[in-house]
C-alpha cells in the first residue's frame, strides 16, 4: 500500500512538472531562464501585442517580447533575443499580425550586409503597420457603401433607371439594327483589307515607307555624327595652333603687331590734333582755310570773267599769255 501511494505521488509530481513546463512554454516565460541580449523598439501603438509574443526574423523565431511600457508619447517594447540571433544596427522592427484573430508578433528585418551587429540595450528603428481594427473599420465602411449601391439599384429604382433605356431601344429598334449591320459591314471590309483602314492594317506599303524613313534618319544621324567628329578635329587643330586660324588664335605675334600699329596710329593722331606736321597744320591752321576760301572765290570770279569774254577772247588771252 505504501509503495503504491509513493508511486502515485511520484507520477503526480512528474505530471505537475510537465504541466508547469508546458504552461511556461505556452505563456512564453521559458525565455526568462535562457541567456540572450535585450534590445528596445519605440512604436506609436502596441496594438494587441503582449509580453511573451514571438519575435521573428524572416519567419524564424529569434526571441520573445519581454516587456511593454509607455515612454512619453511612445510605446517602448523590450525584446529579449537569443544569443545566436544576428540583428544589425539598421534593422527595423514592425508589429505584424499572423491572422484575422489578431495574433501579433514583432518582425525584425535583416538589415544591410555592411552594418554592425546590434548590442545589448540598443534601440532599433521601427516602421508602423496598419492596425487590424482600422482595416476592419475600412472594410465595414466599404461594405456599407456597397450595400447602399445595391439599395439604389434594387426594386422600383432599378426599373426607373432601366425603363427609359428600354423604351428608347424599343422605339429605335430599326435604326439600331441598321447601325449594327453597318458596323458589321465596315468591320468585314477592314478584315478583308478593303478601304484605307484595311490597307493600313494589312498592306506592307506603310511599313516599308516608315522603315525607309527610319533608315534615312539613321543615315542622316550618321552623317551629322561625322560632321561633329570633323568639327572636333578642326577645333583640336585650332587649339594646337595648326593652320592659319590656329596661328591667329594661339600666336601672339599678330596681337603684338596690332598693338604696335595701334600705338603708332595713336601717336600720329595725337600729333595731328596738336597741329604738328603738314596734316596737323592743314587740319588745325585757320589761315590755310581762309586762304583756300579766298583762292576759291578768286577762281570763281575768274571763271565768270572768262564766261563773259567768249571763246575767241579766251583764246586771245591764252595766246598772249603764252607768246
Amino acid at each position: 500500500m505504501r509503495n503504491s501511494l509513493e508511486t502515485k505521488l511520484g507520477i503526480f509530481v512528474v505530471l505537475t512538472i510537465f504541466a508547469a513546463v508546458f504552461i511556461i512554454e505556452v505563456l512564453g516565460s521559458a525565455d526568462m531562464f535562457t541567456r540572450g541580449y535585450h534590445v528596445t523598439a519605440l512604436f506609436d501603438t502596441a496594438q494587441d501585442l503582449k509580453p511573451g509574443d514571438h519575435v521573428k526574423m524572416a519567419g524564424v523565431e529569434i526571441g520573445r517580447v519581454e516587456k511593454i511600457s509607455l515612454a512619453e508619447s511612445k510605446v517602448m517594447v523590450t525584446l529579449k533575443l537569443r544569443p545566436d540571433a544576428v540583428v544589425k544596427t539598421d534593422s527595423k522592427a514592425t508589429i505584424k499580425f499572423t491572422g484575422l484573430m489578431g495574433q501579433n508578433y514583432v518582425n525584425v528585418a535583416f538589415g544591410s550586409a555592411g552594418a554592425k551587429p546590434a548590442v545589448d540595450g540598443m534601440v532599433l528603428a521601427t516602421s508602423e503597420q496598419a492596425d487590424l481594427s482600422a482595416i476592419m473599420a475600412k472594410l465595414d465602411s466599404a461594405a456599407a457603401g456597397i450595400e447602399n449601391v445595391t439599395k439604389v439599384f434594387s426594386g422600383d429604382k432599378l426599373d426607373n433607371i432601366l425603363g427609359p433605356i428600354t423604351d428608347f431601344m424599343k422605339q429605335n429598334s430599326g435604326p439600331l439594327t441598321a447601325t449594327i449591320a453597318n458596323i458589321k459591314n465596315v468591320t468585314s471590309q477592314i478584315a478583308a483589307g478593303q478601304g484605307t483602314v484595311g490597307k493600313l492594317i494589312y498592306e506592307d506599303a506603310l511599313y516599308s515607307t516608315a522603315l525607309t524613313t527610319v533608315s534615312n534618319l539613321q543615315d542622316t544621324a550618321a552623317t551629322a555624327k561625322d560632321v561633329i567628329v570633323s568639327a572636333k578635329l578642326v577645333m583640336n587643330d585650332v587649339r594646337a595652333g595648326k593652320g592659319t586660324i590656329g596661328k591667329l588664335v594661339t600666336d601672339d605675334t599678330l596681337y603684338t603687331a596690332a598693338t604696335g600699329s595701334m600705338t603708332n596710329l595713336h601717336s600720329i593722331l595725337l600729333k595731328v590734333n596738336q597741329g604738328d606736321g603738314t596734316i596737323g597744320k592743314l587740319v588745325n591752321d585757320q589761315e590755310f582755310y581762309k586762304n583756300a576760301k579766298l583762292s576759291l572765290q578768286k577762281l570763281d570770279k575768274a571763271a565768270d570773267g572768262l564766261e563773259d569774254q567768249g571763246p575767241l577772247s579766251v583764246l586771245g588771252i591764252m595766246a598772249n599769255n603764252l607768246f
